[in-house]
């Protein structure tokens, strides 16, 4: 018995990598097992960030402590998907107080500049790589409101494991090497740039050590004077400095005086399981209106191996995303009725435009009543019953690819997304929130924490987060099958720059789905694509509300990993 169980071993460890079909488990579509464990659980898109999440835990922090750190380090070793220079948005389960907390720290445009000042592109639209594009960095702000409700542990030890390793460097990884090399070619003549991300004239290839020990110094002066050494001192006035020497329009007092913004989540039931997304800037709304369009057809029956089953979808998709352009703008701007949005009333209304047979070249808005992409994404659990979904990001690769020499990091590019006409949600106005494509997402089931989750990748997040909730929900997938079954990606939406949809748009799809449901679907008049790259990157921590046992996944498409402890 036993030299036979020996030789499954021997075949397990030596035979290559085995497609999902013939993992010896038999779950269809995961690439990996989930991870168990008991007392604390990070997923993220780098390991070594993922271990200095569980460092913290076991150290005695708690799960916000370890999402600081972890977020931290993924500043340091995913230098074009996040950054101290970007936005932070994050839901917070407390197990205290037994209430989710929606935190947004995301930053404002200058005070000082108006749409009449920029330069635009040949389509009207903010430059993406320009300092036009630039609004307030949201995430040191967002760590220390973070950090000043619930943490436990000092921030200068949360960010002392990223300190080493910038300044004695870390081997890139293979995925984010490939997309150094992109971003590198792509701003290499920036300012900054250079000096900061390409040490040896180039981008580090795969296994090459990087060091960046100017945003060791930038930590040092944040573990030392709290947000006030990103947003006063020193660094705010070289980041001003190098704003005006740059064509930029910030202020010392367009720093100081930004903060984060604590808020309510909102919220969907789909098939009993409790959604939860934070209001907009952000396009969280989106995936719940895409949810609940979805909850009025029987997927079960369809089957995922059905064009009737991708079609519907992508109908469903489309209307969520008129919707998203027409309303999802900063609420202090711009109020739209989001109780009308999320209702199951509106839902069926929408619902009846779809056309079963047929793929729709053009959607209209909906009507309810008015009043007055590179990302990072973790989630973390603690053995108190924490739960952390944490997301944070640059916008596009490297944001703008301006770096700020001195201080290691790049600046965010997420002002590319206002709307340079007047009149509209979106339009860019002093003092602002831009529309923000980076949204984080929990769920609650039988009234209790269940779920955080996530997944990168500009406007397919909502996309995503409603793809994984029907795969675990319809479909009964685990986590982690839940993020590798194929997904599909549909571009070409109207958008909250102005830009409409006239063609119906492009349905990109994975491998993963069947060749026929592709040649029904090009006969429904859907313009498909095969693609690679495009379908987001997703993690995920899952608590078993009876045992408190935690279950991690993590991306299949990513070089990351989920660890418990």
């Amino acid at each position: 018995m036993r030299r036979g169980l020996a030789a499954v071993l021997v075949i397990l460890m030596c035979a290559p990598p085995m497609a999902p079909s013939e993992r010896p488990a038999g779950r269809s579509f995961a690439t990996r097992s989930v991870v168990y464990a008991r007392h604390g659980m990070v997923a993220a898109a780098h390991p070594l960030a993922v271990q200095a999440g569980v460092d913290v835990l076991k150290k005695g922090g708690n799960a916000v402590d370890a999402a600081i750190a972890t977020n931290a380090a993924l500043g340091l070793l995913e230098p074009m998907s996040c950054g101290i220079g970007g936005d932070l948005f994050a839901i917070v389960w407390d197990a205290k107080t037994q209430r989710l907390y929606g935190l947004n720290a995301s930053g404002r445009s200058p005070r000082a500049l108006t749409a009449d000042k920029v330069t635009p592109d040949k389509d009207g639209t903010i430059p993406n790589q320009s300092p036009f594009s630039w609004s307030v960095p949201g995430a040191v702000d967002g760590w220390f409101a973070l950090h000043d409700r619930f943490g436990k542990m000092p921030v200068a030890d949360l960010l002392a494991p990223t300190i080493r390793m910038a300044r004695d460097g870390e081997a890139v990884p293979e995925i984010i090497a490939a997309l150094w090399e992109v971003g590198a070619r792509l701003h290499q003549d920036r300012p900054g740039f250079a000096h900061t991300y390409m040490p040896e004239g180039r981008a580090p290839r795969e296994g090459e050590l990087f060091r960046n020990p100017d945003l060791a110094r930038a930590y040092e002066t944040i573990a030392r004077d709290g947000r006030d050494g990103f947003y006063r001192g020193p660094l705010a006035k070289d980041l001003v400095a190098f704003s005006r020497k740059s064509g930029g329009f910030f202020s010392e007092e367009d720093l100081a005086a930004d903060r984060p913004d604590w808020v309510e989540p909102m919220s969907t039931d789909y098939r009993g399981v409790r959604v939860f997304e934070l209001p907009p800037n952000g396009q969280g709304i989106s995936a719940l209106e895409l949810l609940n369009i979805m909850e009025t057809f029987d997927l079960k029956s369809m089957g995922r191996d059905s064009a009737a089953f991708w079609h519907t979808f992508v109908e469903a998709k489309k209307l969520a995303f008129e919707d998203r352009a027409r309303f999802v703008a900063d609420p202090g701007f711009h109020k739209a009725s989001v109780d009308w949005l999320l209702s199951k009333d509106y839902a069926r209304e929408r619902a009846r435009l779809i056309d079963p047979t047929r793929a729709a070249l053009r959607i209209e808005a909906g009507h309810p009543p008015l009043s007055a992409g590179d990302t990072t994404y973790l989630a973390v659990a603690d053995g108190e019953g924490n739960m952390v979904s944490l997301i944070q990001s640059n916008y596009s690769g490297f944001g703008s690819g301006y770096a700020l020499e001195g201080w290691g990091f790049a600046l965010q590019n997420r002002g590319a997304l206002f709307d340079l006409k007047p009149g509209r949600p979106n339009s860019l106005e002093p003092g602002k929130r831009p529309f923000h494509t980076i949204i984080p997402a929990f769920a609650m089931k039988d009234g209790k924490p269940w779920l955080a989750f996530g997944l990168m990748g500009g406007d397919m997040q909502p996309q995503g987060h409603a793809q994984v909730i029907v795969n675990l929900v319809d479909f009964g997938m685990n986590i982690q099958e839940a993020g590798d079954a194929a997904r599909f990606y549909h571009t070409g939406s109207s958008e909250p720059t102005g830009t409409l949809m006239t063609t119906g748009g492009v349905l990109h799809l994975e491998s993963g789905v069947p060749a026929q449901v592709r040649r029904d679907l090009a006969r429904m008049g859907h313009r498909v694509v095969e693609a690679v790259g495009q379908f987001g990157g997703y993690e995920a921590v899952m608590r078993d509300p009876a045992t408190g046992v935690l279950a991690g996944a993590t991306e299949s498409r990513k070089d990351g990993c989920a660890m418990g402890y």
